[in-house]
């Protein structure tokens, strides 16, 4: 038992990794993918897994065929008794019937065989299920399935007739003699021959005169399809005898499931056959499945590089537009000179009481001192700079996904919120921000805490420092020329000097670039959470590689289990 049960616990995972195959992106592919992935799930489901269980089982022979090819009329006709209603009016949505003796009614009213499908004894329609009927007419050991119509115009009936085939030991295929040459049939009809499954095709309708020709042809196609060994039998069109089909015309068909039914050794042949060519088209279908993972690894792979190329994009800007001197314009550069320039700063330094009386009176009169109007242009021209390239690497990234793979589907709908920065972030950057400069200010208080004349020094101007280091920071005068350059730079090598005699050369430096890392890791943070939002959609498929990689193991530890077993 050793040899079954391993190659059951490895088809159950070949299974698994099917079911679980991330194909979430609109591909090209997809679609056919998810097909392909829904058949191998359900006939490991509805066929392989019960049937490896219980190789003593019923033989189940699906009775298939195109519209009006007559599939009730026969199977009434070879049970001599009507089980099944034909249909009147097309398309038919009635439900599928399994026929089975009595004493097989117990291997087909469990889950074991189409497992996904209800059952029911009583008459009429089951919504998505199959009609059991025990019949004495069928001898114990084969069970008889009418499905609905391969090439119904019913998608859903089309589904259930393929999820019967696969479900099957063996087909019985029934076309007419004026559709046997019809596409969609020979679709079927080499899926069949794709994977091994035990066939007969009955020929009905054909007019007595045309018989041996029309034969001769079908035989010939079957042949050139891969398919000769498949049984063929031929009914003449006849006037039915009481809704029946002709004795003498039905009887060959009869006699040789009657056969199969009675002789195990036959059954058991039947059986093997299709059992064999299924597990061995697995390798091909899986692979199918892997090569579409694949597809959509690769599909992410390249939306995901469009979203970091886009937010690469704006931390680069962004650090561009902190270092190349362009925040020190406008109401930055005026609020500099002002606190710089007049030599308000100067004066706080060296005056205890001029800077209490400066924030005695910012308090009295609530207007702010010279370098917390410094320190809010800064804090409003760096929120400004995130949102303006947090906008633009949104745009960009909506652009590049609508012209890659899967990328359109994704942001459908949402090209507006996509499209620009988040609602959070101005909140989120205005914090950021407001805690940089506090960064920095402790910054500035930690230097000047082990030096005891330069710490009463700076109890008198830690924000007025802290503003001067934060200005260094952004005073890369790339930027700016003519006078803008003259105040900037100017006035910053002023604050700058104050600041060297205190601390020292080396040490302003280091805070300077202290500053600047930390402000770079905060944008970095809040640029990565506005691209956060692309890469959840691209969560479904994150794990892509690896589930391709589990799909080509599982078949490959399939195979493994089928040699061995």
């Amino acid at each position: 038992m050793t040899g079954p049960v391993l190659l059951t616990d490895a088809l159950q995972e070949v299974r698994d990794a099917v079911a679980a195959a991330p194909l979430e992106l609109a591909t090209p592919g997809r679609e056919t993918t998810a097909r392909t992935a829904r058949a191998v799930v359900d006939q490991v489901d509805d066929y392989l897994l019960p049937r490896l269980r219980d190789l003593d089982a019923p033989l189940l022979a699906v009775v298939g065929g195109s519209t009006g090819a007559g599939k009730s009329t026969l199977v009434n006709s070879v049970l001599g008794a009507r089980v099944t209603v034909p249909g009147v009016l097309r398309p038919t949505t009635r439900a599928p019937v399994l026929v089975c003796s009595p004493a097989d009614v117990a291997a087909f009213s469990g889950d074991r065989v189409l497992p996904g499908l209800p059952r029911t004894t009583g008459e009429g329609d089951v919504s998505g299920g199959i009609r059991l009927v025990p019949s004495d007419a069928l001898p114990a050991g084969l069970a008889l399935i009418d499905a609905p119509d391969v090439d119904s115009v019913v998608e859903a009936n089309r589904d259930l007739a393929g999820q019967l085939l696969s479900a099957a030991d063996l087909w019985v295929f029934v076309t007419t003699a004026a559709r046997y040459a019809d596409a969609v049939p020979w679709d079927l009809l080499r899926t069949a021959q794709e994977r091994g499954t035990a066939l007969a095709v009955v020929l009905d309708r054909t007019p007595p005169e045309a018989v041996t020709e029309v034969a001769a042809d079908l035989a010939g196609m079957l042949q050139r399809g891969g398919l000769g060994t498949a049984r063929l039998f031929v009914v003449e069109e006849r006037p039915l005898r009481d809704g029946f089909l002709p004795e003498d015309q039905v009887a060959p068909l009869r006699d040789w499931l009657r056969g199969l039914a009675a002789d195990q050794e036959q059954r058991a042949a039947v059986v093997r056959q299709t059992l064999a060519g299924a597990l061995e088209s697995l390798d091909g279908r899986v692979a199918a499945v892997a090569a579409g993972v694949d597809e959509q690894a690769g599909a992410a792979a390249a939306l995901a590089d469009a979203a970091d190329a886009a937010y690469d994009g704006a931390r680069d800007a962004v650090g561009e537009g902190v270092g190349n001197g362009s925040l020190l314009r406008g109401e930055v550069l005026a609020r500099w000179q002002d606190f710089v320039g007049t030599g308000e700063w100067m004066r706080s330094l060296q005056n205890r009481v001029g800077r209490l009386r400066d924030r005695l009176g910012a308090a009295l009169t609530g207007r702010p001192s010279t370098a917390d109007s410094l320190s809010g242009a800064l804090e409003s021209g760096v929120e400004t700079l995130l949102r303006a390239e947090a906008d633009r690497a949104a745009e960009r990234t909506v652009t590049a996904w609508r012209s890659l793979p899967g990328g359109g589907a994704l942001v459908a709908g949402h090209e507006e919120a996509l499209g620009s920065a988040s609602p959070d972030l101005a909140p989120a950057a205005a914090e950021e921000v407001r805690d940089w400069q506090g960064y920095v200010l402790e910054l500035v208080r930690e230097q000047g805490a082990g030096k005891r004349s330069q710490a009463r020094l700076l109890s008198w101007g830690i924000n007025g420092a802290g503003a001067v280091v934060m200005v260094a920071v952004f005073a890369s005068t790339a930027g700016l020329s003519g006078a803008e350059l003259a105040i900037a730079g100017g006035t910053t090598a002023v604050g700058q000097r104050v600041l060297e005699a205190v601390f020292g050369d080396a040490a302003v430096r280091e805070l300077a670039a202290r500053a600047r890392e930390d402000l770079d890791a905060r944008a970095d943070r809040l640029l990565r959470g506005e691209q956060d939002r692309f890469d959840e959609l691209l969560a479904p498929v994150s794990d892509a590689p690896d589930a391709a990689g589990r799909l080509r193991a599982a078949v490959a530890a399939l195979a493994a289990a089928r040699r061995s077993a």
